[in-house]
């Protein structure tokens, strides 16, 4: 019997939930690159729920798992190309080719926002340090993926993480693995082409683990 439901809106590769459907809970994950809808069992029981659309094309079906009452956790990945103030070089030609770019990168924020208020679950909204700050507001919380490396020494790497939380989010606790050197840098370094965005916008698993465990007390291997 499943533990509850978990919701990744924006999510590709299902880090975030590994955790969770481990643990026997169920999980959905929106994203379009999905490219079709598809459930999939895991020997637990468990379901990773695939859904190949847009957050709002995913409306109506969140809508009766909202309404079910059993969602345990929502997590917002909005695309950050259009908002993350790395890229600001080019906001002039976005702007010049789309006058509404950053309004439309905002609402799919907004949307993730909205549904986690909705559960009535702890959520959060994640993005690198972005416009977003000039919309949603000071993030609640901040951190980088080499901050949870006691979890995944292979996220000894930096890179600087706003969230916006709500519905009694807890904030793990950081606690960097030592020794493992200075965290590197290998985000701003990823080589240009079509995995860019994927292999910079993917969750680091040590922090997946945290939150899991922060969130319903449950513990964690290092």
């Amino acid at each position: 019997m499943s533990r509850g439901i978990v919701i990744s809106l924006c999510d590709l590769t299902g880090n975030f939930v590994e955790p969770w459907v481990s643990a026997g809970y169920d999980a959905i994950l929106v994203d379009p690159q999905h490219g079709e809808d598809s459930i999939e069992t895991l020997a637990n029981g468990a379901t990773i729920t695939r859904l190949a659309a847009t957050v709002t094309e995913a409306f109506a079906a969140l809508g009766g798992v909202i309404r079910s009452g059993n969602v345990a956790f929502v997590a917002g990945w909005p695309p950050c190309t259009d908002m993350a103030v790395s890229g600001s070089r080019w906001f002039a030609s976005k702007r010049a080719a789309d006058p509404q770019f950053w309004s439309k990168a905002a609402i799919v924020a907004e949307q993730c926002r909205t549904l986690g208020e909705l559960s009535g679950a702890p959520y959060f909204v994640e993005n690198p340090v972005s416009v977003l700050s000039s919309i949603f507001g000071k993030p609640q919380h901040k951190f980088s993926p080499h901050d949870f490396t006691w979890l995944e020494q292979g996220d000894n790497y930096t890179k600087k993480t706003c969230l916006w939380t709500g519905g009694g989010f807890v904030m793990p606790t950081r606690n960097s693995a030592s020794p493992l050197g200075p965290p590197d840098d290998r985000i701003h370094k990823a080589p240009p082409g079509p995995e860019r965005m994927n292999f910079r916008s993917a969750t680091p698993m040590g922090f997946a683990r945290a939150v899991f465990a922060a969130n319903t007390r449950a513990e964690v291997a290092a």
